[in-house]
């Protein structure tokens, strides 16, 4: 049965960079249904994780609000969604939609719905926040109660395994299985929104033995090094931070951890088909947009970094493809677009393909609107931790605030930042062209770090080891559940 409007399938990955797609050009990685996607819809290629971590990604993602409108530029755990601001599915659900979510929606308390109808939450064993985790339900229920993490890898580090359970109990799989039940089992009278959230490619790195296999003889992309990455000790406070927290690898423990990261990539591409088979054989994907993007990115080893956070493209740029339902056909096929995208574009942008109003309190714009912005401003983190960003149609600027230290990247002639022009005498009038509009962007606490017209930043700390005893928040074995703690309290980060 039609309905007037739309389904909407959104699917959003957990640190997936923009540039880990075949139809991006990537040498290794396979991602055909993506790749199909991208032909039959528009790829976005300059799409930004404004403030890329998880939860202030995902918050922008349901508000249609910058970390300033909605309040977390800090990833705080324990805070909840903004009172009275309607979220992508409320706004959804009141257009008449049914809505449901599954997967990661990284919220507090971790069983609001945040406006959809239903959720079915597998949230990376985050049992000490409250719960149940419907995941880890399922695993109980088919004879292995707590055994999520009893691979032994962290959530927030790089090394690897594969998986230790039967294959069809793997995260993706559960999601993807999940997720097809919710469209099978719609209301055929309305239309719906369903929100698909992979936990993956975010460690903990444990793909399935076959998709590992995949890429074990392949060789690996040689991680990017700059002129500015090559003597750690001329670096910025943050980076030379950043390197500490994370063990460092030998360059062939690199190469296998990033097989098993494009393996998660690729479980997760196949996956995708099965979704797509759904809708197809229920006779609605013509009628159906689909929306991929992902909450961030990972170093994964570039200039001597990993994890997101930072403000480099493969921590802060994403991946989007939108393919629009073949009736109105808004989004053109087999396109790219350039247009500077945010993450807190995309509600505007689902509910303007399904004719549905945009509140007020909306700050993105939808892609079909013929105004696109001439730069975007990307933040992350507070006091020695910050860093902040300006970037346009071919530069980008980065602030350190600890040091007081900028770079300056040309996207255009140098998309792997790999040269730091800001101390060229020949890009001054750039750099202060974009400091100036830095400046513009800045707000609470920044202040502090300026003298009322200028940047003054703060003093940088000694670089110290830190003492990672909890392994960047090991998980243990989940049975009995996990004791509560302070939702405040940051898990597996420095």
């Amino acid at each position: 049965m039609m309905t007037e409007r739309p389904h909407v399938l959104f699917v959003t990955v957990d640190q997936w960079p923009a540039n880990l797609l075949g139809c991006a050009g990537h040498p290794v990685i396979e991602t055909p249904t993506l790749d199909q996607l991208a032909r039959s819809g528009t790829r976005f290629e300059r799409c930004y994780a404004e403030t890329p971590i998880c939860i202030p990604s995902r918050r922008s993602i349901m508000t249609g609000q910058t970390a300033r409108g909605h309040g977390d530029r800090d990833f705080q755990p324990g805070l909840q969604m903004p009172h009275g601001i309607p979220t992508l599915a409320d706004s959804f659900s009141r257009g008449g939609y049914q809505t449901f979510a599954t997967g990661k929606l990284h919220v507090y308390p971790p069983r609001n719905r945040i406006g959809f109808n239903d959720a079915m939450l597998a949230e990376e064993g985050r049992g000490h926040l409250g719960g149940p985790d419907d995941y880890e339900m399922f695993l109980a229920d088919s004879g292995h109660p707590g055994a999520q993490f009893l691979h032994g890898m962290s959530n927030n580090e790089y090394g690897w395994t594969t998986w230790h359970l039967p294959d069809h109990m793997h995260v993706t799989n559960w999601t993807t299985m999940t997720a097809a039940r919710q469209i099978k089992r719609r209301d055929p009278t309305r239309p719906a929104l369903w929100h698909v959230s992979y936990t993956h490619p975010h460690p903990p790195l444990v793909p399935l033995a076959n998709y590992f296999n995949r890429y074990a003889r392949r060789e690996m992309p040689a991680p990017v090094v700059g002129d500015w990455s090559k003597d750690e000790e001329q670096m910025p406070y943050l980076l030379k931070a950043s390197r500490n927290y994370y063990a460092r690898l030998p360059q062939w423990q690199i190469d296998d951890t990033r097989r098993a990261f494009y393996a998660l990539c690729t479980h997760i591409d196949h996956q995708l088909r099965l979704l797509i088979g759904t809708l197809r054989e229920e006779g609605i994907l013509d009628d159906s947009v689909i929306v991929f993007t992902s909450d961030h990115g990972d170093m994964l080893g570039d200039h001597g970094l990993f994890g997101k956070r930072l403000m480099y493209d493969a921590s802060a740029r994403v991946p989007l493809i939108i393919v629009d339902a073949k009736k109105q056909a808004r989004i053109p096929a087999n396109k790219t677009n350039d247009r500077l995208v945010g993450l807190h574009d995309l509600m505007p942008t689902m509910l303007d393909l399904a004719g549905l109003p945009i509140p007020e309190s909306v700050e993105g714009l939808s892609v079909l609107d013929s105004n696109e912005r001439d730069h975007i401003y990307g933040e992350s983190h507070l006091h020695t931790r910050a860093s902040r960003m300006i970037r346009d149609h071919q530069h980008k600027l980065i602030w350190y605030p600890a040091g007081n230290r900028f770079q300056l990247f040309d996207l255009k002639n140098d998309p792997l930042e790999t040269r730091d022009l800001a101390g060229d005498p020949s890009r001054a009038s750039v750099v202060n062209r974009l400091k100036d509009l830095l400046y513009e962007h800045l707000y609470g606490e920044d202040m502090a770090l300026t003298d009322g017209k200028t940047f003054v930043g703060l003093e940088a700390p000694d670089v110290t080891i830190p003492d990672n005893r909890g392994l960047s928040g090991q998980r243990g074995f989940h049975y009995p559940e996990v004791p509560a703690i302070d939702p405040n309290k940051p898990v597996g980060s420095w």
